[in-house]
């Protein structure tokens, strides 16, 4: 499977018009680079080479703009993880570890983190922040992977009384103490071989917890 990483899920989509796509780029750098408090729409539009209106007529508000690049990067994310068939193609199993490879290795990768200690750093004094990066970010992820497991569901191959409480067990499971220590900074990056083993953890234990073996299966 090729990994993709944050570098790659950070950059504005291709489908955004140019200036969009400017906007987008040029917030990131500076959200990584100063924080969110310190960063204003007029060093954004500055960077991006665009007019105030043309920024304003994009976005709003900076809120907004944060959330744009939290939401572009997950759904890359997201359509990345589940690949150009789409994980309901794939046994649960299957489905499950592509998504977790991916998801574990976004979430792990610095300039995840970066945003993510942002978020904590910054959230108390600016809570729109975290508002946008919650709703756009886990919230929204946990969303579509509970519409992905009720689909499972109807399919006959996992067995499941609450999809949402489902999904947040395996984001749980798959996270653990890994992206805790990594954001805050403990310890040495891990490794590949640690993320493959925590993926593989993660889906064991789900599967074993909700999946319907073929031979339980009506006809």
């Amino acid at each position: 499977m090729t990994h993709v990483t944050a570098p790659d899920l950070l950059e504005p989509a291709e489908a955004a018009s140019p200036k969009r796509r400017a906007i987008l780029a040029a917030a990131t750098r500076l959200f990584m680079a100063e924080g969110y408090g310190a960063v204003s729409m007029d060093a954004v539009a500055k960077a991006a080479a665009v007019s105030k209106a043309t920024l304003y007529a994009h976005f709003g508000a900076k809120d907004r703009l944060f959330a744009a690049i939290i939401t572009e990067a997950c759904e890359t994310m997201r359509g990345l993880a589940c690949g150009e068939a789409g994980a309901e193609d794939l046994p649960p199993r299957a489905a499950l570890r592509r998504l977790g490879r991916h998801w574990l290795g976004f979430l792990l990768d610095r300039h995840a983190v970066a945003v993510r200690r942002i978020v904590v750093a910054e959230g108390p004094r600016f809570p729109e922040l975290a508002r946008a990066f919650y709703d756009n970010g886990p919230a929204a992820t946990r969303a579509w992977l509970a519409g992905w497991i009720e689909g499972e569901v109807a399919r006959g191959r996992l067995r499941c009384a609450d999809p949402a409480l489902a999904a947040e067990q395996f984001i749980a499971l798959l996270t653990g103490d890994m992206m805790l220590r990594a954001t805050l900074g403990l310890g040495e990056a891990p490794s590949a071989t640690a993320i493959e083993q925590q993926v593989e953890a993660a889906v064991d234990t789900f599967c074993h917890a909700f999946v319907v073996e073929a031979s339980q299966r009506g006809p």
